[in-house]
């Protein structure tokens, strides 16, 4: 497929000339190995693709967004198919003292703080096709004043730590506080302008309905700014969360009427919200949903228990997933929000591929247009791969780029030979070569028309003398026999 034509949705969105930069670009990281750096990429440019005009690209200020919103609806998106938002944060180690936004964050792989960049994404994912999208892309950027109010609350807690604990149980002589209005921290206001933008930017063609987030969201302050934008979240509670059924005993007339009645024992729940059950490779899961009450909430929460029970060991765990839609099933609930999980393989292809692990930019708007591209990438190779994929469902990442790389090779080889050679010996070149390292062993056809565009771009509209034989040629293939009967008919 030919790049340019497949960024003509953007169009409008950036100049030509960075229009042209990107569609470079793009070619050259499809074909290249090594580290995915400006650097790099320039070596693997065609004419036009120099390190200076990589240089300018990263320095151009690209409406990335816009980028990501007209490609989705343009090329990738599927009418009558559902799409729910996913957001989540990426940690990207970095060395050195210089890089825009470096500070320390909480790495989910190395399970420690690490000196890196984050980028908390925001996607669109289909519930049919099980694909994530990425649209929108912001670095996290701590103010000064937020780095001070965390290293407070380290404080705070090294104090208490430190202290005598005290007796279980409530202080004599305390009182019920009123609780104060929630006030969002930083980093939810900063997740609500870009959900706000985002929804600004697709709600005239996409209405999507919930807002997935992991378990570092499963509070009430995250669950309030989810409503203010007018959507549902659907996240995780904490294994411990102290939920309550809703008080079902009788009145006894004085005193308030009570809320709150027994605590969930997530060993023991009652076999009346009991929706499935199901045994793989010898562990049992079992499928628990009820509308149940947590003092940090105000309204009921749709709850949906998981717990899995080893038949051998009798060893168990659960995980608790709660809603504020209350009508939806607890089957929808579980798969959507395993569909979060889409997002963290964009992060790994963007991270081994792309360049999000790569990229050696120190300014702002170099490192934001590094971030975006990698991840941009990632909607752009779904898009080729559908073509492949419709004769071979598992073809890869892998076996995009060796395809790309192929194709490199044998266009430059071509360009060296002293005399061009005959068209159908070069179909046949690139038929055998496209696939050179490529993972799986059945190797998809190049269609006749990709195969036609190769041909034209190498060798040129007058060297093919008989456009006739070349509509003989089923999907770009020949058999040797015919490949020599034609060959001798176009010799002079």
């Amino acid at each position: 497929m030919d790049i340019l034509a497949l960024l003509q949705p953007i169009k409008d969105c950036v100049g030509k000339t960075t229009l042209h930069q990107l569609s470079r670009i793009i070619t050259a990281m499809l074909a290249m190995t090594g580290r995915v750096t400006m650097l790099g990429i320039s070596r693997w440019t065609d004419e036009g693709g120099s390190y200076r005009t990589i240089q300018r690209f990263y320095t151009t200020v690209i409406p990335w967004a816009q980028m990501f919103w007209q490609l989705f609806q343009e090329r990738l998106m599927q009418k009558g198919q559902v799409y729910i938002l996913a957001g989540d944060e990426c940690v990207v180690s970095k060395a050195g003292k210089n890089t825009y936004g470096l500070d320390y964050f909480f790495a989910g792989l190395q399970q420690k703080v690490i000196p890196s960049l984050s980028f908390f994404v925001l996607s669109l994912v289909s519930v049919e096709q099980h694909h994530s999208y990425p649209l929108s892309v912001e670095q996290t950027i701590r103010s000064a004043e937020e780095k001070a109010a965390s290293q407070a609350k380290k404080a705070v807690k090294k104090v208490k730590a430190a202290e005598p604990k005290r007796k279980r149980g409530r202080p004599k002589g305390s009182k019920n506080k009123a609780k104060g209005e929630v006030v969002l921290n930083p980093e939810l206001v900063r997740i609500q302008a870009m959900l706000k933008a985002l929804l600004l930017l697709i709600r005239p063609l996409l209405q999507p309905v919930y807002l997935v987030l992991d378990g570092h969201f499963g509070n009430y302050p995250a669950f309030l700014m989810v409503q203010q934008c007018c959507l549902h979240l659907i996240s995780k509670l904490r294994h411990d969360a102290a939920l309550c059924f809703p008080f079902s005993g009788e009145y006894k007339g004085s005193g308030p009427h009570p809320k709150y009645g027994e605590r969930v024992d997530y060993q023991h729940i009652p076999e009346s919200y009991l929706q499935s059950t199901a045994v793989e490779k010898g562990i049992q899961t079992c499928t628990y949903q009820a509308q149940l009450l947590h003092p940090d909430f105000p309204s009921p929460l749709n709850v949906v228990i998981l717990v899995k029970t080893n038949l051998t060991t009798y060893a168990w765990a659960h995980v608790i997933l709660f809603s504020s839609d209350l009508s939806l099933s607890a089957d929808q609930m579980v798969t959507y929000y395993s569909l979060r999980f889409q997002l963290e393989f964009n992060f790994r292809d963007a991270k081994q591929f792309w360049g999000l692990e790569d990229f050696m930019n120190v300014e702002k708007t170099a490192v934001t247009n590094a971030a975006n591209l990698s991840l941009f990438m990632v909607n752009v190779v779904q898009l080729l791969m559908s073509e492949f994929r419709q004769t071979d469902p598992v073809f890869s990442v892998l076996d995009l780029k060796a395809y790309y790389r192929g194709c490199k090779y044998g266009t430059e080889l071509i360009k060296m030979l002293p005399q061009k050679p005959d068209p159908i010996f070069i179909a046949q070149l690139f038929r055998k070569i496209a696939f050179l390292g490529s993972i799986h062993g059945r190797k998809p056809t190049p269609s006749r028309a990709l195969l036609a565009k190769v041909l034209l771009k190498v060798i040129g509209l007058n060297m093919i003398s008989n456009l006739n034989l070349w509509q003989e040629i089923p999907n770009g293939s020949l058999s040797p026999k015919k490949a020599r009967s034609c060959m001798a008919l176009n010799q002079p």
